[in-house]
């Protein structure tokens, strides 16, 4: 089984830095001991217009066999004689993807010692599996390579081209071309290659997940078929494969933030941390949405598109609030969420106080009634926006709390970021971002239709020119404020009664601003 890389170049770019980057002298032809045979590396071609990398695994079937003996994916003693006499000598598989993780490993890593002006730098690749099993036909093919910047050509193999009625094989010839990083490339192929074949011939460890996501790092977290890779990659392990979407998420969410994974997902006490640090966005949100909350009186809260429950934790933290329900139109985010709070190790009298929904806000939902107060965090940009009127009517028709708080990215802050390509949003779910005045006339438009009183407020350090990064509107419902509140009375977090809903909200943007400037002299783009 093999596989070719090729680049061209210049005079002045000539196409044999490849050799640079694969630690592989073009000169040389090299051969490497792998767990079931034996690698090669040579140059077909190198010139300085164009140069080609091949890497040639030849598969000892009988070290197949007897590492593999009794473990995983085929391991039985009577599959035993399917390993002499199956396909392996010569289509891609993981074993492939193994040995292109041993012979490049400083490539994938992207390290280059010698040239470190070469590393990130995108090259016109042509990458060529010349025999690759693909279950899922070249459609999968396609649908795999594609969404990563690749121009896919997966070409069928007849099963037998002497007998051409006999069809297509499940293998395709394999060419992918683009311009991209020639670490991320091999990341690529690392993950994706044993994707296809759909099979592992080598026990799936927990340590796999590691693997998984190291090669991932990038470019799963937003793949369209990031379930299915994650499923075959980790041959259906299931527990497996849910340990490594929830640790997708978390990084998809850190991301966003521009925050650290354990940032995200960590049972510290900010507060401990006497270092002195910028708080990041996800935290001043958190902590501007508790103010409106506490100077409302709420005690039962809805937390609608609760995520991994950030906000649920936070606050069942706070005897104020005795019930907490989030709800979620994604069951992955509830089944992180239910691990993040330790519902099954929680207390009873704790766990009487949480509880967890699916549910989508395009539908009216009679378990939302009767809340005081109910929470869009970051939420209304994920909706399309000709769906917007029923998330109204759900929320504010329908559930008719007596407080909503909404928070949203504000998009006049994104030239703020040197990160944030223009024109672009802060998130690729993001169907939308607001301006300033756009969400200020939604939300006026909403409390006029449905009886609310509407505040708004900035969360983040402010900026003359382009505002705070997020907004937030805190609506009262007028016939409730009208009779002083709720059985709670009307309270913030210094003790005074009969707050008006611009006082909660000021007091909510003044804690947002005290956690001092932008990280790294950038906000967290959420």
């Amino acid at each position: 089984m093999y596989l070719t890389i090729t680049t061209t170049g210049t005079t002045d770019r000539p196409a044999t830095d490849l050799g640079f980057l694969l630690h592989k002298h073009p000169d040389k032809a090299q051969r490497f001991s792998t767990s079931y045979g034996t690698a090669h590396v040579l140059y077909p071609e190198a010139h300085a217009e164009r140069c080609t990398a091949a890497l040639l695994l030849e598969v000892d079937p009988v070290a197949l066999v007897r590492r593999g003996s009794g473990k995983g994916r085929g391991g039985a003693p009577d599959a035993a004689l399917a390993r002499y006499v199956n396909d392996r000598p010569y289509a891609a598989s993981s074993l492939l993807a193994v040995a292109l993780r041993s012979v490049f490993a400083s490539a994938m890593k992207g390290q280059c010692a010698a040239r470190p002006e070469l590393v990130g730098r995108p090259l016109p690749l042509r990458i060529e599996v010349p025999v690759l099993p693909a279950r899922g036909g070249g459609a999968l093919v396609e649908k795999l390579f594609r969404p990563l910047g690749w121009s896919v050509r997966a070409e069928p193999l007849p099963l037998d081209e002497t007998f051409p009625e006999w069809g297509d094989s499940r293998y395709v010839r394999l060419v992918l071309e683009g311009a991209c990083d020639l670490a991320a490339a091999l990341r690529h192929l690392y993950v994706l290659l044993p994707v296809l074949d759909d099979a592992k011939h080598y026990w799936v460890a927990p340590d796999e997940v590691d693997k998984l996501l190291r090669a991932g790092e990038g470019w799963l977290e937003g793949h369209p078929e990031q379930r299915l890779i994650v499923g075959r990659y980790l041959a259906r392990r299931g527990a497996l494969a849910r340990e490594a979407m929830a640790r997708l998420e978390l990084a998809r969410l850190a991301q966003t933030d521009d925050a650290a994974v354990e940032e995200i997902d960590n049972a510290v006490d900010e507060a401990a941390d006497t270092e002195e640090r910028p708080v990041p966005l996800a935290v001043r949100r958190r902590d501007a949405i508790l103010g409106v909350l506490r100077s409302t009186g709420a005690a039962r809260v809805l937390d609608l598109g609760c995520g991994q429950g950030q906000l649920i934790g936070a606050l069942l933290k706070e005897a104020q609030f005795t019930e907490v329900v989030g709800m979620d139109v994604s069951m992955r985010a509830l089944q992180e969420a239910r691990r993040r709070l330790h519902l099954e190790r929680m207390p009873e009298r704790q766990a009487q106080r949480v509880r967890l929904l699916q549910g989508s806000l395009a539908y009216v939902d009679g378990r939302l009634k009767g809340f005081d107060a109910a929470v869009l965090s970051e939420v209304v940009e994920h909706v399309e926006p000709e769906r917007l009127s029923a998330l109204e009517y759900a929320v504010f028709g329908a559930a008719r709390p007596r407080t909503v708080v909404v928070t949203t990215p504000n998009v006049e802050y994104n030239v703020r970021w040197e990160s944030l390509p223009a024109g672009r949003v802060r998130h690729p779910d993001h169907r939308f971002e607001w301006t300033r005045e756009e969400f200020r006339r939604w939300a006026e438009d909403i409390g006029a239709r449905h009886g609310y009183a509407v505040t708004f407020g900035p969360v983040g350090p402010e900026d003359p020119e382009v505002g705070a990064p997020t907004q937030l509107a805190c609506f009262s419902r007028e016939d409730a404020s009208a009779r002083g509140g709720g059985k709670h009375g009307t309270k913030d977090a210094r003790g005074s009664r009969g707050m008006s809903g611009a006082e909660r909200v000021e007091g909510a943007a003044e804690a947002s601003r005290a956690g001092g400037g932008p990280v790294g002299g950038k906000e967290a783009a959420a």
